[in-house]
């Protein structure tokens, strides 16, 4: 568990200049509506969610009753009952995105792309499944099917993160490429689910990447540059990344009951790993 009041101080230096200008932004209606003040700050209530995907507890409600409503009692003394709580939620998921993009790493020349499943019940139940209905897909991934949605993301050579998107099961892992790789430079690295002359000829010419995918078994192998074959040898990094997200973070679960809490959990486990003091790391000068 790291520190809860670094983590709240740099949440709460976010809200106090994102919160005044989301009001602002926001559109105005001319129905009135109460605005009754919570007991829990918006910064409270973003570093529980945080705090909960940084420790070692697998469920949030045993999390909740236990960790923040006893252990930090004097850290949160007006701390809600637990169904309050998850009824404020999705209330934090815009603040959480923007977060999110605030924790971004900087771009070094050397980044990793890949997609990776988030499953959203098990394949025997997809039939029966309907919280996600219209959103989730069927996918396949070199493992095999899966009901749910893709995580794509980039990382940099120190295990930062650069930029995120989440997409249906059923999109091809190079058709968000172009936004994912839009304000980064030099080269990105990825598995031979990217190979595609014309993908990157367009990132080279449009946006300055070289987009160096590994070849599939049936096409020829083409010079580099030796720099370029040791980095490539090097791509097992965002797998890493991608197995502290699931089993450290726990962005990935079937227990989600509405797609704004899935969201919510997404965001929290990406910001968590952002927050991480000691990333997997190539070790590059």
């Amino acid at each position: 568990m790291l520190s809860l009041d670094a983590l709240f101080c740099d949440v709460d230096d976010f809200c106090q200049v994102f919160e005044p200008q989301w009001h602002q932004e926001l559109l105005s209606s001319c129905k009135r509506y109460r605005h009754r003040s919570r007991s829990l700050s918006l910064s409270e209530v973003m570093t529980i969610l945080i705090a909960f995907h940084q420790s070692h507890y697998r469920n949030f409600k045993h999390f909740y009753l236990l960790m923040v409503r006893h252990y930090w009692q004097k850290a949160f003394p007006k701390a809600v009952s637990y169904q309050r709580f998850v009824a404020w939620m999705p209330s934090s998921l815009v603040p959480l995105c923007a977060y999110l993009c605030d924790c971004y790493g900087d771009c070094t020349g050397i980044s990793f792309i890949d997609a990776t499943s988030i499953k959203v019940c098990h394949n025997r139940r997809i039939a029966q499944h309907r919280v996600f209905n219209g959103h989730a897909a069927r996918g396949k991934t070199s493992v095999g099917w899966f009901f749910g949605f893709k995580l794509h993301l980039v990382i940099n050579d120190r295990g930062e993160l650069l930029h995120v998107q989440i997409t249906p099961g059923n999109i091809d892992d190079r058709k968000p490429v172009v936004e994912l790789l839009r304000n980064l430079f030099s080269k990105v690295f990825g598995d031979k689910g990217y190979v595609s002359q014309a993908l990157a000829q367009h990132l080279k010419e449009e946006h300055d990447v070289m987009l160096i995918a590994k070849p599939r078994r049936n096409m020829k192998n083409h010079l580099m540059l030796w720099q370029d074959t040791f980095i490539a040898r090097k791509r097992a990094l965002i797998e890493t990344v991608i197995d502290q997200l699931k089993n450290i973070s726990q962005i990935e679960h079937s227990r989600h009951r509405s797609p704004a809490n899935f969201c919510v959990n997404l965001l929290c486990g990406l910001i968590a790993h952002c927050h991480q003091p000691k990333k997997p790391s190539l070790q590059l000068n």
